[in-house]
């Protein structure tokens, strides 16, 4: 089997460094480029590569994807920052290009974008959901190394947004809360859930989410104390991606945990 070429943009930062050294020791992956968050996206700079792996930076993020997709290249997206309107030109771009391959006789192409590419922040994302319809109260707290340029993290927003779903298909209003004043200091709104942002030196990633009832909590707490946590899922997501045509949003998917 002809190995997937890989192309890794943002390759000098932390993940896309670690990414690149994940590729080299993969079976059946070749790295074929290591771009910088600021190169040009072309066929020559992508070096044939049939999937892109992008670290780069909220700022940069959906332009560069919508280059791979110009590009025929299928995109991996570990860059935190997306939102339903950034999320939502993706998904036309995609079905505009994909319609013309599927009329020139190719396959369509799929981005993947994961929130976090951790097994183990994928299933507390996945369990919370399935907990927050048994619960009057829901917050998230998501804590991590003060050079992160984003709060809250894409993780937490993730998971927020899941238990908002949940929570209003189970018919279930609001979190209680009788704050008249400082409502600052209640963290960010994500589809009616609290989510709340630490930075402090030491950390890496790491995340809790908190349900309560009268009498009883639960907490669903996930750390990643070193960036390696992230490889085998971004690996499986390199190999995964091409047989998803269109956008998929979150790890589980790949994982078959939804």
């Amino acid at each position: 089997m002809t190995d997937i070429k890989v192309a890794v943009l943002g390759a000098s930062g932390r993940m896309g460094a670690q990414t690149c050294g994940a590729v080299e020791a993969a079976p059946g992956l070749e790295l074929v480029a290591r771009l910088a968050r600021d190169d040009e996206l072309d066929a020559g700079t992508l070096a044939g590569a049939d999937v892109a792996v992008d670290f780069t930076v909220p700022s940069v993020t959906e332009a560069n994807v919508h280059a791979l997709i110009d590009a025929g290249v299928h995109a991996v997206v570990g860059t935190t920052g997306w939102d339903d309107a950034s999320r939502g030109r993706v998904v036309e771009h995609l079905d505009r290009v994909n319609a013309e391959r599927a009329a020139a006789g190719k396959a369509g192409l799929g981005v993947l974008i994961a929130p976090n590419f951790g097994l183990s922040a994928v299933l507390a994302m996945t369990f919370a959901a399935k907990a927050a319809r048994y619960f009057e109260s829901a917050e998230v707290v998501e804590l991590h190394h003060p050079d992160k340029v984003d709060a809250p993290s894409g993780t937490a927003r993730h998971t927020a947004a899941a238990i908002a779903r949940a929570r209003a298909e189970a018919g279930l209003g609001p979190s209680p809360d009788a704050t008249e004043s400082g409502w600052e200091a209640r963290g960010a709104d994500v589809d009616g859930v609290r989510v709340h942002a630490v930075r402090l030196r030491g950390l890496v990633a790491h995340e809790e989410i908190l349900f309560g009832n009268e009498g009883e909590q639960l907490v669903i707490r996930q750390d990643s104390f070193d960036r390696a946590s992230f490889m085998p899922g971004v690996v499986l997501a390199v190999r995964s991606v091409a047989g998803r045509p269109g956008l998929t949003v979150g790890l589980e998917h790949v994982l078959d945990l939804s």
